[in-house]
């Protein structure tokens, strides 16, 4: 006789792309769960930005609809939020390139299709810009610091 244990089921590809503003709302959902647990990340958002979730969320989903699809309703300076943090505990390049990462693990776990790229390439564009801006080194893919 065989084992008793089942076979682990790997799940599919996924099916559907980012066609509209509620399947956002869920990427920023799943993204920033694994965000805020992650032992490198998790302490930035949680313990020095004290980000309240529950009013980051919608503002974080405004902003990738802005992006992705032209929409208006995101007011906010990002690059201002990231400085007060840098501020009180400096970010590296390692912090970004966690952070782009899990964005695109994120992505590709959940969504395929143009719009699954663009969000991707959306996303490369805000960690390398960002990363530029506070820490004086622009991330690129395939370099790790």
């Amino acid at each position: 006789m065989g084992s008793s244990h089942e076979p682990t089921r790997v799940p599919g590809p996924p099916a559907g792309d980012l066609d509209d503003p509620s399947e956002v709302a869920e990427l920023v959902r799943r993204f920033y769960a694994d965000v805020a647990q992650d032992d490198l990340l998790g302490p930035l958002f949680n313990d020095v930005a004290q980000v309240d979730w529950a009013d980051h969320l919608p503002k974080l989903t405004a902003f990738w609809c802005r992006a992705l699809f032209g929409m208006p309703g995101y007011a906010g300076n990002p690059f201002r939020a990231h400085l007060d943090v840098h501020e009180q505990s400096p970010f590296a390049p390692a912090h970004f390139h966690r952070w782009l990462d899990l964005f695109e693990e994120t992505v590709d776990l959940g969504w395929t299709g143009p719009n699954a790229e663009k969000v991707k390439a959306l996303a490369n564009n805000v960690a390398r810009v960002h990363s530029g801006q506070l820490v004086g080194a622009p991330i690129e893919r395939g370099v790790r610091a």
